[in-house]
């Protein structure tokens, strides 16, 4: 039976200024890049931002300008990896319609496995299969490098996505090892309800997709969308956060599920129906 998750209030007010302010910002900082490649963090961190924000008042992905600024996140996304693993020179790679040229900047603190998980579901949203293959070809070494802190089971569970996607073998003991290390018990950094709430459910979501399993994945869907809910109306700043109006690992997630052509029973704002279903893929030079 089809489910729908309705998503939390939010409001659109001055939504239009906002959305410029952030191209504007996004703007000034991809043009800088090939002179100060140390901006990617925050241009990725500004364009993800437009990106969730557009979704308040285009909750569906309808708008060519929601789907041009996933776009350019993803982009900015996957270059900050690109430059983080080359090993000198520069390093070409197309952002916001321009081909760039970028200084290689080797590990650095923004190239960390938060952010790559990010640019990941990110190149899995607009289906952008080379970029995958490049983040995925990007060593574990090189994220613990950064010096930022993760629990243990992120690496596992980023080797897990990484196997999964170059066809290595140990997917499935990867895929166990990732899920009880993202147990509260087993985990030092996270807090209990942002891992049980949001960062494990994208591990559950996997589990059932591989399995193929439509119905079981639509209930862990389900949930996952639940929890994400609950966990960014816990308060009011989360509630007025831009980054809870779209569940980003459920939907890539979601996105996986549909080009299986499993069917989905469980609609949401949280996962843009446009997005899921790759309706603008093709349209902007990726």
């Amino acid at each position: 039976m089809p489910t729908s998750i309705i998503r939390h209030a939010y409001p659109t007010d001055g939504a239009e200024e906002e959305h410029r302010a952030l191209r504007q910002a996004a703007a000034e900082m991809t043009d800088g890049l090939e002179e100060n490649p140390r901006n990617l963090e925050f241009a990725f961190m500004i364009t993800l931002t437009e990106a969730e924000s557009r979704c308040a008042s285009d909750p569906l992905g309808e708008s060519a300008q929601t789907w041009r600024a996933w776009v350019a996140a993803m982009q900015v996304g996957s270059a900050l990896f690109d430059a983080a693993n080359a090993s000198g020179g520069r390093v070409e790679t197309r952002i916001a319609g321009v081909t760039r040229s970028i200084p290689a900047t080797g590990p650095n603190r923004a190239a960390h496995a938060g952010n790559w998980i990010k640019a990941f579901w990110l190149a899995v949203v607009c289906r952008e299969q080379d970029r995958m293959a490049r983040l995925c070809d990007v060593p574990i070494s090189l994220l613990r490098a950064s010096g930022a802190e993760f629990d243990e089971y992120v690496y596992t569970w980023i080797d897990t996505l990484q196997s999964h996607w170059l066809r290595r073998d140990g997917v499935g003991d990867k895929l166990v090892a990732a899920s009880a290390g993202a147990l509260p018990q087993n985990a030092r950094i996270a807090s209990a309800d942002l891992l049980l709430m949001v960062l494990s459910q994208p591990i559950e979501l996997f589990r059932r997709y591989l399995r193929q399993d439509a119905a079981e994945f639509d209930k862990a869907l389900e949930e996952s969308l639940r929890l994400h809910k609950e966990y960014w109306t816990a308060d009011e700043d989360r509630a007025l956060s831009s980054e809870g109006l779209v569940a980003l690992g459920p939907l890539a997630m979601a996105c996986l599920a549909h080009d299986a052509e499993m069917p989905l029973e469980v609609t949401s704002d949280y996962l843009p129906e446009v997005l899921v279903k790759a309706e603008w893929v093709g349209e902007f030079d990726a």
